[in-house]
Formats: C-alpha cells, sequence, structure tokens
C-alpha cells in the first residue's frame, strides 16, 4: 500500500522569500517569492514542501485551489502523521 497524505495550505505569493510559515487552526501557512503566474507560485509551494518533508518534488502536487490562496497538497511517500511533524 502507497502511503500518502493531503494538507490543507495557505499560500502567500510574492511574499518576498520561500517559507513555511507554521500551522494556524491546522492549516499550513507559506509564502514563496514566485508570483502567481503561470503555476510558478504552486510549483514554488511544492517544492518547499518537498524540501521539507524529504520527498521528491515530483512527489508533491495541488490538488485543489491551484488558482486560490488556499489549496489542498497531496504529498506521496509519507503518512499524515510523518507529514505533520515534518511540518510543523
Amino acid at each position: 500500500m502507497t502511503k500518502h497524505a493531503h494538507i490543507e495550505v495557505r499560500l502567500r505569493p510574492r511574499g518576498g522569500r520561500d517559507e513555511l510559515i507554521g500551522m494556524r487552526a491546522g492549516v499550513l501557512q507559506a509564502r514563496v517569492a514566485a508570483p502567481p503566474v503561470d503555476g510558478k507560485a504552486n510549483r514554488a509551494l511544492c517544492k518547499l514542501i518537498a524540501k521539507r518533508v524529504g520527498v521528491a518534488p515530483s512527489c508533491v502536487s495541488v490538488v485543489r485551489g491551484e488558482k486560490s490562496r488556499d489549496k489542498v497538497v497531496h504529498v506521496e511517500g509519507v503518512d499524515p502523521n510523518t507529514l505533520r511533524k515534518a511540518l510543523a
């Protein structure tokens, strides 16, 4: 059985730098320097989460909210508890 997890994210594009700020009410707060154009901010977010969790960037994808600040991100290769610990 493949391990995977989802996490809700509130993303702030053009935030000056790429960083995961922390959890607020169960939602991961993040900001990226990339603009919200042509999926650049989403790709930056996926890279940022992948690096923190320790998986390949191809294992992280936005499954809901591609054009919104509120997103649901799918991560392959980790269980939900491991994901939350890595991002806390």
